[in-house]
């Protein structure tokens, strides 16, 4: 998809299943299950859709995937699928990991952040080693130190080797990392999740990561179970799909299966997710 003069690709990072209502809060499940299907384990598939961004000499990967360090019994739990992974959805792309010059996150949160680390022998070491990787500062400081609510969303060897390898800087949200590239911090599903805006507000896309994680939690009311601040999440939900719906920003969606696009229009009082050869004009 070319939004200005950036050109956005879909590089997913495997897949995996979390539970259905988890996912949906306090949804009725009547119409969570009718729009996300789950199987007999109530678990429903989750894509981890990371976007490479390229602009010139900017090859920018947007969001870090859950990558291949689980044991076996955390596989199982969460059904993490083999390919493609990261590597692999980069080379399809026409790039490789030593290519990425720089890597953004929303937050740090372990099917976020996961591959940006890789086991070499018994040491971790950086998977884009030529890239500079941007992220929340309350999101590194919660991996690296989480409290007993915070502990299971979090591994602190997701960023200390960055860290150790001093390719890591944090934000604060609001202003550009990079020319073209302003992530905002809204909180509500972590402490520091973020969206990520791509490209002027006239002729943009913004990346949701989990504040609005498929194409079909749309609507502001909405919220994941595991959201750690529901209130927080609503009002910055209300407020960043109704920018999106009327600036006409192209969506690009983490944990959807089927749509990584969609352009967010008003719906009445509710939105709808139009596909990107869709759109009403």
């Amino acid at each position: 998809m070319r939004v200005g003069d950036w050109t956005l690709t879909p590089v997913p990072d495997r897949s995996f299943r979390l539970d259905g209502g988890a996912m949906w809060g306090v949804v009725p499940a009547t119409m969570w299950r009718a729009l996300t299907p789950p199987d007999e384990s109530n678990t429903i598939p989750l894509a981890l859709n990371c976007f490479l961004a390229e602009r010139g000499d900017d090859v920018v990967l947007i969001e870090g995937g859950i990558g291949d360090r689980w044991n076996e019994k955390l596989t199982r739990i969460y059904r993490i699928t083999d390919d493609p992974g990261i590597e692999a959805s980069l080379a399809a792309a026409g790039r490789k990991a030593s290519e990425i010059t720089s890597v953004v996150l929303t937050h740090c949160h372990w099917d976020h952040a996961g591959s940006l680390v890789v086991q070499d022998g018994e040491a971790l070491r950086p998977r884009f080693p030529n890239a500079h990787h941007y992220a929340p500062e309350i999101e590194v400081s919660n991996a690296l130190n989480p409290d007993p609510v915070r502990r299971a969303s979090y591994r602190a060897d997701d960023v200390q080797p960055l860290l150790d390898a001093g390719l890591l800087s944090t934000y604060t949200g609001g202003s550009e990392v990079l020319p073209g590239i302003t992530p905002h911090v809204l909180g509500g599903h972590s402490d520091g999740s973020s969206v990520i805006r791509i490209g002027a507000d006239d002729d943009g896309a913004i990346f949701w990561g989990d504040v609005v994680p498929t194409t079909h939690h749309i609507q502001p009311a909405y919220i994941m179970a595991y959201d750690i601040d529901a209130a927080r999440s609503f009002e910055a939900r209300a407020e960043w799909i109704a920018k999106a719906a009327d600036a006409g920003w192209l969506g690009c969606f983490y944990h959807d299966p089927d749509r990584p696009f969609g352009y967010l229009e008003r719906d009445g009082k509710r939105y709808r997710c139009t596909a990107p050869d869709q759109m009403t004009v």
